[in-house]
C-alpha cells in the first residue's frame, strides 16, 4: 500500500474502482491547516481527466503496470495493428486507446502500457517527439525573413503543422507530439 508521498507523474492508481494515470500533481503545504496533494488524474478507459485532492499521507492503491515496446504496423479503419518487439505477437488497439494517433508512423516504436495483474492493455504512448517527412509544402518567398514567418506543411501522417519557410517537401523534421509543433529539421 502506497501513500501520497509516492505519487509521481505516470503512476497508475486504482481510485473509486477505476484505473487512473497521474498526469500532474502538486504537494501543497498551506500556512494554516494540514498539507494535501492536488492531482490531475486521467481515466484509463474513458480518457476523461479529473481533478482530485488527497490529504497528505492518504493511502492509495497502485496498479502494477508494465510498459512494453511495440512496433506500429498499419491502420485499418478504426483498428491499429502493433507487433511486440520481443515475442513478435500482434495486437489490435482502438483509436481511443492511443495518445495522439494522428502522429503514428508505420515502422516506428511506441510504448504500450499493460496492467500486469489482468494482462489488459491500458494505452499506447508515443515518444514526446517523432521524426516525419514533409509530403507537401508551398515554397517559401525569398526575402520574407524579417521575423519568424511560418507556412503550413502536411506531414506523412496527414497532419498539417506550421513550419519555417526554409522547410521543403521531402525534408525530415522533428515534431513535438503534444504541442503539434515543429522542433527542428533532421539532417
Amino acid at each position: 500500500m502506497a501513500t501520497t508521498a509516492d505519487i509521481k507523474n505516470g503512476l497508475c492508481i486504482d481510485f473509486n474502482g477505476n484505473l487512473f494515470f497521474v498526469i500532474e500533481f502538486q504537494h501543497v503545504k498551506p500556512g494554516k491547516g494540514p498539507a494535501f496533494v492536488r492531482t490531475k488524474l486521467k481515466n484509463v478507459k474513458t480518457g476523461k481527466v479529473i481533478d482530485n485532492t488527497f490529504p497528505s499521507g492518504h493511502k492509495i492503491v497502485t496498479a502494477r503496470v508494465e510498459k512494453r515496446s511495440h512496433k506500429f504496423l498499419y491502420k485499418n479503419s478504426n483498428d491499429y495493428f502493433f507487433m511486440d518487439n520481443t515475442s513478435y505477437e500482434q495486437i489490435i488497439l482502438q483509436k481511443e486507446q492511443i495518445d495522439f494517433p494522428e502522429f503514428l508512423v508505420e515502422g516506428k516504436d511506441v510504448e504500450i502500457s499493460i496492467h500486469t495483474e489482468k494482462e489488459e492493455i491500458l494505452n499506447c504512448e508515443l515518444p514526446s517527439y517523432v521524426e516525419t517527412k514533409i509530403i507537401s509544402s508551398e515554397p517559401g518567398v525569398k526575402g520574407d525573413t524579417a521575423t519568424n514567418v511560418t507556412k503550413t506543411a502536411k506531414i506523412e501522417t496527414g497532419v498539417e503543422i506550421q513550419v519555417p519557410l526554409f522547410i521543403n517537401e521531402n525534408d525530415i523534421i522533428k515534431v513535438d507530439v503534444k504541442l503539434k509543433k515543429y522542433l527542428e529539421r533532421v539532417k
